[in-house]
């Protein structure tokens, strides 16, 4: 059956490849944009100012929000901070607000990450897991899916994307990370006893419209490969793939004052599985990191 998605952020990398592969699969999409409409596949919004088109989000099967500044920035920057706080808070509780005024409110299928989680070490975390901590990732995950609280107290389906790092050759970190180990730099963050949770391009966009195409799916969704490397498993097979050494280690101390604000996400770990993906019957291209690395290098 052909969905009429309402997608916001459709022009970012994550967004750029769902909505292709969507339209692919025979739905139709209408992207939210910041600029003039160019077509009838596109409708001018500015979730700054608090306006969008309620009647085009009532009309929707689905709306999906992948809207928000990057997650790579400067960690020590303030003015960065507040943009990745509120470029998510604010497009998904006014999307939230549309879908809640909506007569028969639409699926809803909001962005958001696995750092909503914090440190749990060597703990599996299913999406039955707890929250722990308090730092600027934690803090604007929380803050990012309560956001879309209007939207499940209106009695809509809410899916909540906990998306992990994607990783893939043309985008961060992978895209950095490949340079660093080709010019012989790679190595483990800290002890490397860490776990860094990850996802394939083709897997995330699989398991995305998976979802989006989903009847019963409802809830907190992980989107992360079925075994999660710890750093120094990651950093192993990376060198393998390249064809380089990597015997360097960063020390936690010079990761502490690098990193910034960003630095617990380096050095916390998150042993995540995607128990709901695999309960929906999803079936992973790319389950463990040899996969997920030769899928994003490839």
């Amino acid at each position: 059956m052909s969905l009429h998605v309402v997608m916001a952020g459709s022009s970012g990398f994550l967004g750029t490849h769902l909505r292709e592969e969507l339209e692919r699969r025979g739905h139709r999409v209408t992207a939210l944009v910041r600029r003039p409409a160019a077509g009838p596949d596109e409708s001018r919004w500015d979730p700054d100012a608090g306006e969008v088109d309620r009647d085009l989000v009532a009309s929707a099967d689905v709306v999906v929000n992948l809207a928000g500044s990057p997650t790579i920035g400067n960690p020590h920057s303030k003015k960065w901070s507040t943009a990745l706080r509120h470029s998510r808070v604010r497009t998904t509780g006014l999307l939230a607000e549309a879908v809640a005024a909506a007569p028969q409110p639409p699926y809803f299928v909001a962005g958001n990450a696995v750092g909503w989680y914090g440190d749990h070490g060597a703990a599996v975390l299913t999406e039955a897991a707890d929250s722990r901590g308090h730092t600027l990732m934690i803090d604007v995950c929380r803050d990012w899916q309560a956001a879309a609280r209007p939207a499940v107290d209106a009695g809509g389906r809410v899916v909540v994307l906990r998306t992990s790092p994607i990783m893939d050759k043309s985008s961060a970190p992978l895209q950095q990370l490949r340079l660093l180990f080709k010019a012989g730099l790679g190595g483990r963050l800290g002890n490397g006893r860490q776990h860094m949770p990850m996802i394939s391009l083709r897997d995330w966009v699989g398991a995305t419209s998976y979802l989006v195409e989903q009847t019963t799916a409802d809830g907190p969704v992980n989107l992360s490969c079925v075994t999660t490397p710890t750093n120094a498993e990651f950093t192993e097979a990376l060198a393998q793939w390249l064809h380089r050494p990597a015997v360097a280690t960063v020390p936690a101390p010079v990761l502490k004052v690098a990193g910034g604000r960003l630095s617990p996400e380096l050095l916390g770990s998150m042993n995540i599985r995607p128990q709901a993906l695999l309960d929906l019957g999803y079936e992973f291209a790319d389950p463990d990191v040899s996969a997920v690395l030769a899928s994003g290098l490839s």
